[in-house]
């Protein structure tokens, strides 16, 4: 049964429908807050066939203001440069042969992986094990290469992947609740057009079907994209 507090909210929602995304964020900070610091997600609903190849839609885009949490990095790397420089910025975990033996063990206490291409060699065997967890290193994410280094500091500076799952669905984190409205609504602009300009050729009629925004304990809030469509 819904709490008092999702009651509130969800008439709050309801009184508004669909707005622009100032206006949604607006509202999303008057939402009741759970007692925690809540994670604001942004989600999509695609118009693609995600079982069609060239259909998949993909990426990477910074966030303005970062996420808001704290992201432990790993890096697939032999010993040398590549390993040092990721170490100097910032990476939790480095290594080559015995962090592939931890993650076919099962670990996977780190949110991004990062591997040069020398690496890849081997840590591509590791598909079945990084890959339904979305952990698997990817040169169209910038997760592979030998400028480690300037990998790990943006992925800690808040870049963010997306990726469409098998309903045609998109969810990225955009922030905190603790975040100012300028702060939330910079971040949700910059991945709003990021998915747009990642739409496939091959997509035809409606690209993105829908967008919401919501807190980890709160209902969405729709949000018109007229103003973005304008922009493409």
């Amino acid at each position: 049964m819904p709490s008092k507090r999702y009651k509130k909210a969800l008439a709050l929602v309801n009184a508004i429908k669909v707005t622009t995304l100032t206006s949604a964020v607006s509202l999303l900070t008057k939402l009741p807050r759970a007692k925690f610091n809540e994670t604001i997600d942004l989600s999509f609903r695609l118009g693609v066939d995600p079982k069609q190849s060239d259909q998949m839609v993909r990426g990477t885009t910074p966030l303005p203001h970062g996420s808001g949490k704290v992201v432990r990095v790993l890096v697939f790397s032999k010993p040398g440069a590549p390993a040092e420089a990721a170490r100097a910025a910032g990476a939790e975990f480095v290594g080559f042969e015995d962090m592939i033996k931890k993650c076919v063990d099962g670990w996977s206490d780190f949110d991004v992986a990062i591997a040069t291409p020398e690496a890849m060699t081997e840590v591509r065997k590791l598909g079945k094990v990084l890959g339904p967890r979305g952990l698997m290193p990817n040169p169209k994410t910038g997760t592979v290469t030998d400028d480690t280094g300037r990998a790990v500091r943006e992925v800690k500076a808040g870049r963010v992947e997306f990726k469409v799952d098998k309903s045609g669905n998109i969810h990225v984190p955009v922030g905190k609740a603790s975040f100012t409205a300028e702060q939330i609504g910079d971040n949700a602009r910059s991945v709003i057009e990021a998915v747009y300009k990642a739409r496939p050729s091959s997509v035809k009629g409606v690209y993105i079907k829908s967008v919401t925004l919501s807190l980890t304990m709160s209902p969405p809030v729709s949000v018109d994209l007229k103003e973005f469509i304008a922009a493409v």
